[in-house]
């Protein structure tokens, strides 16, 4: 067998971690030294002790792993290789055969876990009180280099190689007709898919998107209240809450010693991002989403050790000179979706996209798929209506 025929194929996966590596995981929960805090500080320095102290005793004696990863493996799973790389994705079939194939895509501190309360919803509305006629065939990947398509071993993967690992991908499933979805990375990835493929993209929904001005000063002007407030977020986001973008984007190696050898570490990593950019309603990350969630999605990059991989996404896009070329206006149908952490803004959106759908929720988050479910399934489920 041809090296090609061997990396095309599609081999069955199952989620299988060894009692050994809980335990582990387990002990060094047990074993964290701890820091110090400065008292009265709350969470503007990062995490408050106290509070990752409690969410760490829960994860080590109270989260059950077993009970989760029976719910990921009830889907079916798969692995290929793509340019070297293994890509782990979950497909589920629609019972209706009629179905549109959509791919959903996460980001960054993201996972197949952020998709688990829209697969039936998605899939089956018939069994969900929605329309069968709206029903999809999901393809979740595991971004490569993040979770269970494990650590990439080679340099270079940008998100345009990521994009055009994904449309290899849906190839290979035989889908020569799909819609795309994604949020925040995945937002960057699913218009990058459209460029390549816009003969087999139907349309692209995203959220969590950010929309950047040009140095046009003119764009700048008669911006609405609601447009103003959108770049006040997006100013203090990168005046006060980008330092995680800086050390992942500049120094992943270094930063991959402290949360591949610290669970704690880890856990703090990601937590604060579920802090930062949820429902601003929300006292607490849990508060916003389910906090068996939550840990499912930071134990998947704990027991894969994708800290280092995921976090090298960032260097490869600070240092891809593409990311931030001109780029012409894109003909596939875009939909976006809008929740309150997001800063995304249609005129900057429409410089590059053919923008046919746009909604603005006012609850939910930047992990939509996971805060506001109903709303996001129920926007996907309007935009691809037209589209089919």
């Amino acid at each position: 067998m041809t090296q090609l025929h061997t990396e095309a194929a599609i081999r069955p996966y199952r989620i299988r971690i060894a009692e050994e590596e809980l335990e582990d995981l387990r002990e060094r929960l047990g074993r964290t030294r701890w820091p110090d805090d400065l008292p009265g500080t709350g969470w503007s320095r990062g995490v408050p002790v106290a509070y990752l102290k409690e969410l760490a005793a829960y994860w080590a004696n109270g989260y059950d792993w077993r009970k989760h990863e029976e719910e990921l493996n009830r889907y079916p799973q798969f692995v290929t290789t793509i340019d070297g790389e293994n890509v782990h994705f979950l497909h589920v079939r629609s019972p209706e055969p009629d179905a549109l194939p959509l791919l959903l895509i996460h980001g960054w501190p993201g996972s197949v876990v952020e998709f688990l309360k829209v697969i039936g919803p998605l899939s089956d509305p018939r069994s969900h009180g929605g329309d069968p006629e709206q029903a999809f065939h999901l393809v979740i990947p595991s971004l490569p280099g993040h979770g269970f398509s494990g650590p990439i071993r080679r340099p270079g993967w940008t998100d345009g190689k990521v994009a055009d690992a994904l449309v290899e991908l849906m190839r290979r499933l035989g889908y020569g007709r799909y819609g795309v979805q994604g949020g925040d990375i995945g937002a960057f990835i699913a218009p990058l898919m459209g460029r390549r493929a816009p003969e087999n993209i139907v349309g692209i929904h995203v959220n969590a998107w950010v929309t950047f001005p040009s140095n046009d000063p003119a764009e700048m002007e008669d911006l609405t209240e609601t447009e103003q407030a959108r770049m006040a977020m997006f100013k203090k986001w990168n005046d006060d809450l980008m330092g995680y973008m800086h050390i992942q984007g500049t120094r992943p190696q270094t930063l991959s010693y402290g949360l591949a050898d610290s669970p704690a570490g880890q856990l703090a990593w990601i937590v604060e991002k579920f802090k930062d950019w949820t429902d601003p309603a929300a006292e607490l990350p849990e508060d916003a989403v389910d906090r068996d969630q939550l840990l499912t999605n930071v134990t998947v990059y704990w027991l894969t050790n994708t800290a280092r991989s995921s976090a090298n996404a960032y260097y490869e896009r600070f240092h891809d000179p593409s990311m931030w070329a001109p780029k012409q206006r894109s003909a596939v149908p875009t939909g976006v979706a809008v929740f309150p952490t997001d800063v995304s803004i249609r005129r900057f959106a429409e410089k590059t996209e053919t923008i046919v759908h746009w909604s603005e929720f006012a609850r939910g988050g930047h992990f939509a798929a996971m805060e506001a479910p109903d709303l996001l399934v129920g926007d996907i489920r309007r935009f691809f209506a037209g589209l089919r």
